[in-house]
């Protein structure tokens, strides 16, 4: 296969606030998957057969990690009542999702829950993305993948049927190690209870499943939406906070002495402030449902910009499928972002190579001589103007 040259790009790799101009990349083409071969702003010879793209005015990017997906859910004001649809169903929403990601730019996905369903094309009965992920795998239409399972969480937090429910803390660390068994990368708990003032877990709980994970070698996330789940979690030191739409000092305290990542989801909020004018729901669009939005909008706001002040990782998702979003609108994640406080480059490190530090990839959302050639060409200046990211021109 001919080599391919993107010629007189500019470059915005998420590791500071300036564009490298004048840059040209040569990729090698493999039978799955291209390598870049190098990086310049002086071309030199070119193999005699290359295939030049005229990149001028582009930026090229990495290509962007989805690190808080849902593959087999398609968002929208009725998104918790699709996870009841026939498997067959959120198979093909997969497979609709996989066009969406990749036409955005999305590489690598992060799924952090699906329900538990038997799948009908291997025949398992586990969270219907572990399937999805293995047939996807060594497939370059496809995203790369790191899946969790299924939601673990405290028997009425969420619908029954939609996640794994356990009573209490044994019940936690069996249903989780259950998980890794099923073939799950890491696991993914539920820290919002039925009572929202209180945690549905105790931190020694917590950390004994955070223990048991690591020690078969995997990492344990967890669900936030409101402020006790998110302090349990941070004390009991799992890797990651999914939302932390509600985090305060002493949370962040934790989360940054603990080593704990911040996954954030912020245009979730603005999703729903859409649907106060798009939808008749009551909960979005009656002005008590608009207030409540909004107040949780800000302190989302205000956690992220605590945790990016204690240097806490942050890395974006959009909660595509699992939450109102679609999987094609990660932009609008890293415009939120920008919005609520972060640089332009630091927003876009999130949804890059913040992303590949937290799945523990090394090549995920990054761009270098020798690694995999997954990256985008966007029309503008995305270290400027964010919106850039919603312009994609090629995805390598």
């Amino acid at each position: 296969m001919r080599p391919i040259l993107y010629r007189d790009a500019a470059l915005a790799d998420g590791t500071g606030p300036d564009l490298r101009l004048g840059v040209s990349i040569l990729v090698e083409q493999g039978e799955i998957q291209g390598k870049i071969a190098w990086i310049r702003e002086e071309e030199g010879e070119l193999p005699t057969d290359t295939e030049v793209i005229d990149a001028s005015g582009s930026t090229i990017v990495p290509g962007l990690v989805d690190s808080h997906s849902h593959l087999t859910l398609p968002g929208g004001a009725h998104w918790i009542d699709h996870g009841f649809d026939p498997a067959e169903k959120l198979l093909d929403v997969a497979e609709h999702n996989a066009i969406l990601l990749r036409s955005a730019g999305v590489r690598w996905a992060r799924d952090v829950g699906s329900p538990p369903r038997t799948d009908p094309t291997d025949g398992r009965t586990r969270a219907l993305a572990l399937g999805v992920r293995d047939r996807w795998a060594g497939k370059p239409e496809y995203p790369y993948v790191r899946a969790a399972g299924s939601w673990v969480l405290r028997a009425g937090a969420l619908p029954h049927g939609l996640g794994v429910e356990v009573e209490d803390g044994d019940g936690l660390l069996a249903a989780a190690m259950g998980q890794l068994d099923d073939g799950a990368d890491f696991i993914k708990l539920y820290l919002d209870g039925p009572d929202r003032e209180t945690a549905p877990f105790t931190v020694d709980e917590v950390r004994a499943v955070v223990q048991a994970a690591h020690a078969r070698g995997a990492k344990v996330t967890a669900h936030s939406g409101v402020l006790p789940g998110a302090r349990v979690g941070a004390e009991a030191g799992v890797d990651s906070i999914e939302h932390g739409f509600q985090l305060d000092d002493d949370v962040v305290k934790a989360m940054a002495a603990n080593g704990v990542a911040l996954v954030s989801t912020l245009a979730v909020m603005e999703s729903w402030r859409t649907f106060g004018r798009t939808t008749r729901l009551p909960r979005f669009a009656a002005q008590p449902g608009r207030s409540q939005v909004a107040a949780r909008r800000d302190w989302a706001h205000e956690s992220v910009r605590l945790a990016a002040s204690a240097g806490i990782l942050i890395a974006a998702g959009t909660d595509f499928g699992g939450g109102s979003l679609r999987a094609n609108q990660l932009a609008w994640e890293i415009e939120t972002l920008v919005a609520a406080g972060l640089q332009p480059w630091q927003a876009l490190a999130a949804a890059t190579r913040n992303g590949g530090i937290l799945l523990g990839e090394p090549d995920a959302g990054v761009i270098r001589e020798g690694g995999p050639a997954d990256f985008v060409l966007v029309h503008g200046d995305p270290l400027s103007d964010p919106a850039a990211l919603w312009r994609v021109w090629r995805v390598s």
